[in-house]
């Protein structure tokens, strides 16, 4: 990206975007020690109290981001030659792919075309996996193949596991060939990934993932690979900004929420303490604010948060979805370990920072079982968190056409009841009141710890919300899945 260019960022709600936020680039630095490997992009945003678009679900108005990118995010890629089946029935090496060419992905089990909505390189170490039947797949360790057992990272590949694969290219219907090596080849090179619109391709043969969440990077005018993974928008200004724009003039005090988009205590903040600055301004003001995170680096900030409580409302929320160990495994993959979490909670309470926790999203089937939902209650409620809130997994475009084939490889079994439970994006009222009947009867033989009335139901911005407390402490809705 040339020095000169501006720089916007996406709403994830807002399709549109709201125009260019920043001002350009006006320096570079190299992160040095535990930083080394990225590259710290400071900018100086227009704005930094961002208004959420109107036609979104969530429960809040107005957020705070300081930072832009991650440094630890997947990693999803191929070596340059893996040939890619085209729409047409052909196949082309993915480093000759283009924006807008027709691949093919799947639905249902089933070959349908898609579009390339995105192709990038970067630099990975490599390791080769060698198929039983003589063919072979260059990949980075966190890439994924489809497998008799789903989605399997090349880390987690062993010999006589089966991966999915086309075979004769087929439309309908899969075969398996047994994974025979995986072996790391000692050097890194560069490696190529495309977003499609089916969240897949095939990739000699193999059904492979891939990265739907780095084009948003691109709309910043950054790369979607190397980039996303290693340069960090920084808004130096955040914290001057958000002085100027809490001018009681102009600005009546609503509450504003952090961790909407990026986690607000992400690796960086050790460094750059934005978020540390920014919660200072809020208490000075007597704002009300809350932050949502899984990051136990916000208990650096724990004797600030306890003076801001004692200023304004402030409201901490940790997302604990399940304690459950297999659970957590395969629907939260590379996220905190939920013990953890716990512990950060009750830390929080003790030092007199209210803090609750958000168990969502619950998954029918996976994690409703009684036994699941008093562990984890039980839990939190003895962690002292003020609040215990639960959501029901809800499935909105975009969410369903990952989730539903994830769950058709992972428990076949439990697709039927899905099918049943989501005609549409919700899940019926009776689901709902019988998973939020579990969660409030479990509080309260666990301390009668106030839950949320909003907890166990999906808002809508029509719906009247019975519960004032709301307004300045609102509940997120759900957070996002790994498959």
């Amino acid at each position: 990206m040339a020095p000169s260019s501006q720089m916007r960022w996406q709403l994830a709600d807002d399709p549109t975007g709201q125009g260019e936020l920043f001002d350009q680039v006006y320096e570079r630095e190299p992160g040095r020690g535990e930083f080394r490997g990225l590259e710290f992009l400071h900018v100086r945003a227009r704005r930094i109290i961002n208004e959420v678009p109107k036609a979104s679900r969530m429960p809040f108005r107005y957020t705070i981001n300081a930072y832009r990118g991650c440094s630890h995010a997947c990693s999803y890629c191929l070596r340059g030659d893996t040939p890619v089946l085209m729409a047409d029935g052909t196949t082309r090496p993915i480093e000759d792919l283009r924006v807008g060419d027709e691949i093919y992905g799947t639905k249902n089990q089933r070959l349908v075309p898609t579009t390339v909505e995105a192709h990038w390189s970067t630099v990975k170490p490599a390791t080769e996996v060698r198929l039983d039947d003589g063919r072979s797949l260059v990949a980075s360790a966190d890439h994924r193949f489809l497998t008799d057992t789903g989605w399997t990272h090349v880390c987690d590949l062993q010999p006589a596991v089966k991966a999915v694969t086309l075979g004769t290219a087929s439309t309908a219907g899969w075969e398996l060939v047994v994974v025979e090596s995986v072996r790391p080849l000692g050097v890194e090179i560069p490696m190529y990934d495309i977003t499609t619109g089916t969240g897949d391709f095939i990739a000699n043969g193999v059904v492979s993932h891939n990265c739907f969440a780095r084009p948003t990077h691109e709309y910043l005018n950054l790369d979607a690979g190397r980039d996303f993974e290693t340069k960090i928008v920084v808004k130096l200004n955040a914290v001057e900004r958000l002085r100027a724009e809490l001018d009681p003039r102009r600005w009546r005090g609503d509450h504003i929420a952090m961790g909407t988009n990026t986690d607000p205590y992400q690796r960086c903040e050790g460094k750059y303490h934005l978020t540390e600055g920014i919660i200072e301004v809020l208490s000075g003001a007597r704002n009300p604010f809350s932050i949502l995170t899984k990051s136990t680096l916000i208990l650096r900030d724990i004797d600030l948060l306890r003076e801001a409580s004692q200023r304004t409302e402030v409201g901490i929320n940790f997302s604990i979805g399940t304690l459950d160990e297999e659970v957590w495994k395969l629907s939260e993959a590379g996220t905190p370990h939920p013990a953890r979490r716990v512990e950060a909670v009750a830390k929080l309470n003790e030092a007199g920072v209210r803090c609750g926790v958000l168990v969502a999203p619950i998954l029918p089937g996976l994690s409703d079982r009684p036994d699941q939902i008093e562990e984890v209650v039980k839990a939190c409620a003895d962690a002292g968190a003020t609040s215990i809130s639960g959501i029901t997994l809800h499935l909105r475009r975009g969410v369903r056409e990952q989730f539903m084939p994830w769950l058709e490889e992972k428990r076949p079994d439990l697709v039927g009841q899905y099918q049943r439970l989501y005609p549409r994006s919700y899940a019926p009222k009776a689901e709902q009141n019988r998973v939020s009947g579990m969660i409030r009867e479990a509080a309260e033989r666990h301390g009668g710890r106030r839950v949320s009335p909003a907890a166990t139901r999906q808002v809508t911005p029509a719906e009247p919300d019975p519960d004032p407390e709301r307004s300045s402490q609102p509940q997120p809705e759900q957070l996002g899945l790994s498959f």
